[in-house]
């Protein structure tokens, strides 16, 4: 779909999770609209054709719009093989996509988020870098970081980021919290990722805080509840550098695009 999105509006698009082999993902139904939240649960489970398909795809495209590749581990995988499956599809997609996004935040692999504590993660970057910097020329690699994490856990996210030289953060993906919803109680049990405005708030925090913490050292993508262009800009001066649309697309419609940039360009 990247050359039907590049009519929208958008600026990039990020493609993903990707993962070494194919895999079906977690069993169905396993994606609920939270309506009267205006969110969604999803556990998906990286559900995708493996990276060699998606490279098959990406060579087929006709837009020019940049792109990035999201990649994470197959669940089959154990956490101390990680770092492999991760090098596997940074070479594969390496000359396909115009950014890397180290995806160790997702809630519905299991134990993938335990690679967000430091040594494993630091480890796991430093890698994917020292294989960047072998190239002729280097890509963007950036993190993308859960919204449930501690004050001294994103301490140490900024530690690693300026230690290892990735080039900055993606924040944030979905939470595994459910407080304060209104929807029916038979969909907030459901397991999963919990997107849309139930998280705007959390989001906007965490962006403001490594972007404090790190004085404004490192690039922040910011998604998490963007539902309209006043979201974005509360987003962007909360300290991102860009940002991304998820389920704020699905209840707003392909036109959110489109708002956003026109509310930028007025100021």
């Amino acid at each position: 779909m990247i050359d039907e999105f590049s009519n929208l509006g958008f600026g990039f698009i990020e493609i993903g999770t990707l993962t070494p082999k194919a895999q079906a993902g977690n069993d169905k139904p396993r994606l609920f609209r939270l309506k009267p939240d205006e969110a969604i649960i999803n556990r998906m489970g990286f559900n995708n054709d493996g990276v060699k398909s998606a490279v098959e795809k990406l060579k087929a495209r006709n837009s020019n719009i940049l792109v990035g590749g999201n990649i994470g581990k197959n669940k089959v995988t154990p956490n101390e093989n990680a770092v492999d499956d991760y090098l596997i599809c940074f070479h594969e997609l390496f000359e396909f996509v115009d950014y890397f996004v180290v995806n160790v935040s997702s809630p519905n692999t299991p134990n993938l988020r335990a690679l967000q504590e430091k040594e494993p993660l630091k480890h796991l970057l430093q890698t994917l870098q020292n294989e960047n910097i072998k190239k002729e020329k280097s890509k963007p690699i950036l993190l993308k970081i859960a919204p449930d994490l501690t004050n001294s856990q994103l301490d140490d996210i900024v530690e690693i980021i300026q230690e290892t030289k990735i080039a900055g953060v993606i924040a944030t993906n979905t939470t595994i919290g459910r407080e304060g919803l209104k929807s029916e109680q038979n969909l907030i049990v459901e397991t999963g990722g919990l997107s849309g405005k139930p998280v705007t708030k959390r989001s906007t925090e965490v962006i403001k805080y490594l972007s404090e913490k790190s004085n404004k050292a490192f690039p922040i993508i910011g998604v998490g509840g963007i539902h309209s262009a006043e979201d974005a800009i509360e987003k962007l001066q909360a300290g991102a550098s860009l940002i991304q649309i998820y389920t704020g697309f699905i209840y707003e419609g392909p036109a959110l695009a489109s708002r956003i940039n026109k509310a930028l360009m007025k100021g």
